[in-house]
């Protein structure tokens, strides 16, 4: 499936990118939204583009050059975590605008083979970043039961968090769980027998959570955020797509603190969902939510 940047028409409109402005694209993925972006700021407009893993920059650069962008982009293969030491090292200024995308790409599900799809049976992996050491497996087999019924209820909202803990301390005692597969078994194993399946997969809580806890997603979110404010010029906009209730929590609470402070005027009252259309083209824009602020 070929990679659809979600919002873009949206994500245009509000960072609204004028000739020979300045961005960061702290998520790049397949460059989709910065492609956009780089056309609106033709002639000299440049791009910063942070992806954490070396695939993604490897499979970008021959694109890049497809395109003879020559110098308006600039790729760096790091966390966006380090987004203010990452502009300074590149002498990046006069930034007009920043966007998150926090959702991964298709080639992640797709190709990436790292385990984060429930449709393929792939080793328990999910970093998203080069050089990371905890991974799935070291999470679901090595730490304690409690701890991983804490991630299931705090970061994938999963009702059954507590059975489904306990059986996968129960079954990792006898046979340790590799693969994605074996992990939904285990998963479907907790599940009530009365318990009556919805439209999404049973798995999908439980994947998101330790997805999010290999990366340490949301403490990276709250770290970065304030920087990505303080390194705009006046004027600049902060644009983030999330897609789960706790990134979405974390943007919305945030901008406000930072609209007491008199720092920015938020521009998105609501978050900007995407439209009937664009799911129906793309269903996993469904639970996309933008949010973007102006520094003032």
């Amino acid at each position: 499936m070929a990679h659809i940047p979600v919002l873009k028409k949206e994500v245009l409109e509000y960072l609204d990118p004028k000739p020979n402005e300045n961005f960061v694209d702290a998520t790049l993925g397949e460059a989709g939204h910065s492609l956009a972006i780089l056309e609106k700021t033709k002639p000299d407009g440049k791009i910063l583009g942070i992806d954490w893993g070396a695939e993604m920059i490897e499979r970008l650069e021959p694109r890049i050059k497809d395109y003879k962008l020559g110098d308006r982009i600039i790729l760096i293969r790091d966390c966006f975590v380090n987004l203010k030491k990452i502009v300074e090292e590149n002498n990046f200024k006069s930034i007009n605008g920043i966007l998150f995308d926090l959702g991964y790409s298709s080639w992640h599900i797709d190709e990436s083979g790292k385990g984060l799809t429930f449709q393929k049976d792939e080793p328990l992996d999910m970093r998203l970043g080069s050089g990371q050491l905890v991974t799935a497996e070291e999470v679901i087999n090595n730490w304690k039961g409690e701890d991983i019924e804490r991630i299931l209820k705090e970061y994938g909202d999963e009702r059954f968090s507590k059975r489904i803990a306990m059986k996968i301390v129960e079954t990792r005692k006898v046979k340790l769980i590799k693969t994605t597969f074996e992990l939904i078994e285990v998963i479907r194993r907790a599940f009530p027998k009365t318990y009556k399946f919805g439209k999404s997969h049973f798995a999908t809580r439980t994947f998101q959570a330790i997805r999010i806890a290999v990366n340490n997603e949301l403490e990276n979110l709250k770290i970065v955020l304030p920087q990505a404010i303080d390194v705009l010029e006046s004027g600049g906009r902060v644009a983030v797509i999330s897609f789960h209730s706790g990134e979405d929590r974390i943007v919305k609470n945030l901008f406000r603190e930072k609209a007491k402070q008199g720092l920015v005027k938020i521009l998105t009252k609501k978050p900007i969902q995407s439209s009937f259309e664009e799911i129906k083209e793309n269903p996993r824009a469904r639970t996309a939510k933008l949010r973007v602020a102006i520094k003032i």
